[in-house]
């Protein structure tokens, strides 16, 4: 075992040699001066504090493999929810001292996470959204980051005009999906093939239900809607309708998602400061709790298996584009 040795010069011109061994045991019980006891000691806090760490390290990845459940997450622009669900699960391997996907399949050990558009009605219920529209532009997608496809002028378009079509659009309703969608012909989506420049011809329309539609704010060229929806509803194809409806065209500027089911964007959405191993239990009792009991049992017990499994999903509020995500699973 090795020791270092420090020289420390005395009065009588003499040499006292202090061993300050690098094991923490008996570092303090071979010091016999002040500063090497200090050292000693130091040794032994930092191994104390190693130790601990491995420990805490295992602890929470344990606690890390028992979880089981429903949570929300708060989705920034950006980001695809498969790119979000990739993030989560880096940012809590590591926090668990797991380095990858890859290491805990070596040992026995999965990480389940899945979208919440593997969730049934039930806990999916109501949508809610807010949504700016921006009057007189038309695009491929629909929306902002589409092609502009056509311009139409909107100058003569009142508030009270807005207004007085929204009732149209309020009920059970029919309503053609977008071209850019997750929705399949062949098996492949339907985005999928519009990117690819293949002639894709629409989907008819089809039975979808809105609960609610406000005007929040219109400040020419910009509208902004507050909407409760159920399953299947296109936001973006409401607005597109709504441009239609006033002699004009519109797309999708910014879109929101505030509410899916009980889960609401204020109080239940987890930001990536708080996606922790401990936050993210404290909001799966949460969340669960607000799902129907049939529900829950379901979601904490996953499939029987010799494997250590954290089997959870997670729902995405804050959408900016992505209104297929309650249909996708990952």
């Amino acid at each position: 075992m090795a020791a270092a040795e420090a020289a420390v010069p005395s009065s009588s011109s003499k040499t006292d040699t202090v061993p300050v061994l690098e094991t923490a045991g008996t570092a303090a019980a071979m010091a016999t001066t002040p500063s090497a006891m200090a050292a000693a000691a130091t040794v032994a806090a930092a191994a104390r504090t190693g130790s601990e760490a491995r420990v805490s390290k295992a602890a929470l990845a344990t606690k890390l493999l028992s979880l089981s459940g429903v949570f929300a997450v708060h989705k920034p622009k950006g980001p695809t929810s498969a790119e979000l669900l990739n993030r989560l699960k880096e940012k809590l391997l590591a926090e668990a001292g797991m380095p990858s996907p890859e290491w805990t399949k070596r040992k026995k050990q999965t990480l389940k996470i899945g979208h919440g558009g593997t969730l049934d009605s039930a806990a999916r219920g109501v949508l809610r959204y807010t949504a700016i529209g921006e009057l007189g532009k038309a695009t491929d997608t629909l929306d902002s980051t589409g092609k502009v496809t056509e311009e139409k002028p909107y100058d003569k378009i009142t508030q009270e005009d807005i207004e007085g079509i929204l009732q149209k659009f309020t009920g059970n309703i029919m309503q053609v999906p977008p071209l850019y969608s997750a929705l399949k012909k062949d098996g492949q989506r339907l985005s999928t093939l519009m990117k690819r420049g293949e002639v894709v011809e629409a989907k008819p329309a089809r039975p979808v239900t809105v609960y609610s539609i406000s005007l929040q704010k219109f400040q020419p060229p910009f509208f902004t809607l507050d909407v409760e929806c159920g399953g299947g509803f296109y936001i973006r194809s409401l607005v597109s309708d709504i441009g239609k409806e006033l002699s004009s065209c519109a797309n999708v500027l910014e879109l929101t998602r505030t509410k899916q089911g009980p889960f609401t964007l204020e109080e239940h959405a987890l930001p990536e400061d708080k996606w922790t191993i401990d936050d993210i239990a404290q909001s799966l009792e949460h969340c669960s709790s607000l799902l129907p009991a049939e529900l829950a049992l379901k979601k904490s017990k996953p499939e029987e298996s010799n494997e250590q499994v954290l089997s959870c999903e997670y729902i995405t509020l804050n959408e900016t584009k992505g209104e297929d995500d309650v249909s996708k699973t990952f």
